[in-house]
């Protein structure tokens, strides 16, 4: 085993990798840019280098400077992780030129599968099944048509050197084609520098399957079972699953095998996945399952095939890089239970999954199930690299068991002020669609708007209620719900997000709230809804107790007034738009009712936080 180990990566998984070589007794180091000094994986490593400013190019995929801070420290062994230089083969042979090992894929393994159109022709030489289409030197836009037609519309253009969901689009008739063709072209240039494309046919109910290999020098490559990553939104995957459900033991055979057999055409050594396409729309079936690229690397959602089958793939990379042969054969592996992965990002899934920056002042992670994460409250999430909070990894003896488990954890979140996607991740799991595995890479799409956070329901605001009041402010002082002319009841307004709501304080109700500076954060599934009493502006302008008061989320510019005093509006119905710093945002109706006060017009100035219309429940 080698004495010393350099991981050329960052948060979560540079800490996955210490944890695994600090049980070897591996002296492990790491590398950080400037914005990342601060965060665990820095402290945890046995020795630290700085190498460059923020932006990934002048650090983390920066070669020279790798290399140079792995002979500072003397290191034995280089780990990429997954990401920045993990798939460059000119990086592996750098490291290996230098007399350092690599624990990664052989750069010729790395070329041969990095390219869609060349990967896809070896694959099928190798006798593995692969997506019908066109992958063919010529690349007129008249061949490329002609092609297009002969596969049969909708097809996707896809980059050859494509990745990560970019270079990829979508064609439904002939007339688009060439526009969607030079759309597609010019991605794939800036972005991998290469704009050559190939055809695939598009599948309608596509399942994303993958298989994990392994092998060593010795001509030894098993596979560990498969993984499920169909829960993705726009091809970024978001939960994984292992094993996939729906799929039958012939199946399963069926693809592990043909993802051996593509390992051992390459050559490969290491840690690898076989991703596959699926045609569900008839169940899973070995004659609709396709070969779609290999990932040359560990990959993120690994923990799900460490939960099933108890092995560290992690030191399986360090034993095969240190020339040992594979620790089991295929016989020895076994798959025990269910498991999932839901990947926790600093995003705000309410906004259009904008990435959400700033400092961790709360975090709480579930502590009954495994974490993977980069950060510790008190870090930063900057600009700079992937938002991804944490892994939350559930195991149970059966899919129900692992599910519940995982939407357990997900509701115990809490994240402040950075907006997190832990509120989405719960109400996935327990969705009853995603509960009887009905899911295909459109899931999203077509659940999306019915699993974004909702307006709180009674419990929520009576919770908000009665955490303000142990916060020791008085919620009856000008807020008591009195009527002109009618009796006077026990409710209070509350403050939660940018609306107004009416809450009874209940003693006994639990609440799980925290002062974050000046600010009382209510959480609830995963949510987090800031908290308040409103101020008196606002009391005055509602009397009525079934009112909605909608509040600018942001100080901007109305550019748009849909609605007037006294219309009847059903809940979503669009209200208002206000813009700001280029971006619009709409409000919306929060049940069905009627407009009360409307005190803004089109090109009025509204600060954050300021009423802009009301709406009245029907009954009041």
């Amino acid at each position: 085993m080698m004495e010393s180990l350099l991981i050329a990566n960052r948060g979560e998984i540079a800490r996955r990798i210490i944890r695994t070589a600090k049980a070897l007794g591996i002296r492990t180091i790491a590398v950080y840019s400037e914005a990342d000094a601060g965060l665990p994986f820095v402290a945890e490593a046995d020795e630290a280098l700085a190498i460059g400013p923020a932006p990934a190019r002048e650090s983390y995929l920066s070669q020279k400077r790798i290399l140079e801070a792995a002979r500072r420290t003397s290191a034995a062994a280089i780990h990429p992780g997954y990401g920045f230089l993990s798939e460059n083969a000119e990086f592996a042979e750098a490291v290996e030129n230098a007399g350092i090992v690599w624990v990664g894929a052989p750069p010729a393994a790395i070329r041969a599968m990095g390219l869609k159109d060349a990967a896809k022709q070896l694959m099928q030489a190798a006798g593995v099944p692969v997506t019908p289409g066109y992958m063919g030197a010529d690349q007129s836009e008249e061949r490329l048509a002609a092609e297009a037609d002969a596969t049969g519309y909708p097809v996707l253009i896809k980059a050859v050197a494509g990745g990560g969901g970019k270079g990829m689009r979508r064609v439904d008739r002939r007339q688009d084609f060439a526009e969607l063709l030079a759309s597609c072209r010019r991605e794939a240039a800036s972005s991998f520098g290469d704009d050559r494309v190939l055809i695939e046919r598009y599948i309608a109910n596509p399942r994303h399957i993958e298989v994990q290999v392994f092998a060593d020098r010795f001509g030894n490559c098993v596979h560990l079972c498969e993984r499920d990553c169909s829960l993705q939104r726009r091809h970024q995957k978001v939960i994984e699953e292992a094993p996939a459900p729906g799929l039958d033991a012939t199946t399963r055979a069926s693809i592990c095998e043909a993802a051996v057999r593509a390992a051992k055409a390459v050559n490969y050594i290491g840690a690898g996945t076989i991703e596959f396409i699926a045609d569900a729309s008839e169940g899973l079936r070995p004659d609709r399952i396709w070969f779609m690229e290999m990932n040359t690397r560990l990959q993120v959602e690994h923990p799900v095939t460490e939960a099933i089958t108890g092995e560290d793939l992690v030191l399986w990379q360090l034993e095969v890089a240190a020339g040992e042969p594979l620790p089991k054969g295929q016989d020895d592996i076994l798959m025990n239970g269910w498991a999932f992965e839901a990947r926790l990002y600093a995003e705000n899934p309410a906004a259009g999954y904008l990435p959400s920056i700033g400092r961790l002042d709360h975090l709480r992670l579930p502590q009954n199930v495994r974490v993977d994460s980069g950060v510790d409250e008190g870090n930063e999430i900057t600009a700079f690299y992937d938002p991804m909070i944490a892994k939350i990894i559930a195991h149970g003896p059966n899919r129900d068991a692992a599910l519940a488990r995982l939407t357990r954890a997900c509701e115990s979140i809490e994240i402040w002020p950075v907006k997190s996607n832990a509120g989405l991740l719960a109400r996935v799991a327990a969705d009853a669609d995603f509960r009887t595995a009905k899911l295909d890479t459109g899931f999203l799409d077509r659940h999306g708007e019915a699993l974004l956070p909702k307006v709180p329901d009674e419990t929520t605001i009576d919770r908000a209620a009665t955490a303000l009041a142990k916060e020791g402010t008085d919620p009856w002082s000008a807020l008591a719900g009195l009527r002109i002319s009618g009796a006077s009841d026990s409710r209070t307004r509350v403050r939660i997000g940018d609306h107004l709501y009416w809450g009874h304080v209940r003693p006994g109700l639990d609440t799980n709230a925290v002062r974050s500076g000046d600010t009382v954060v209510l959480f609830d599934g995963g949510n987090a809804w800031p908290i308040g009493l409103p101020v008196a502006s606002e009391v005055e302008a509602h009397q009525g107790p079934g009112d909605g008061a909608i509040l600018s989320p942001m100080p901007g510019l109305v550019i748009s007034v849909d609605i007037a005093e006294g219309d009847r509006v059903v809940k979503g119905d669009r209200l208002l738009t206000v813009e700001a710093m280029k971006m619009e945002h709409t409000l919306r109706a929060p049940f069905d009712g009627i407009v009360g006060k409307l005190p803004v017009a089109v090109g009025a100035r509204v600060s954050e936080n300021q009423l802009v219309v009301s709406v009245v429940k029907g009954e009041d």
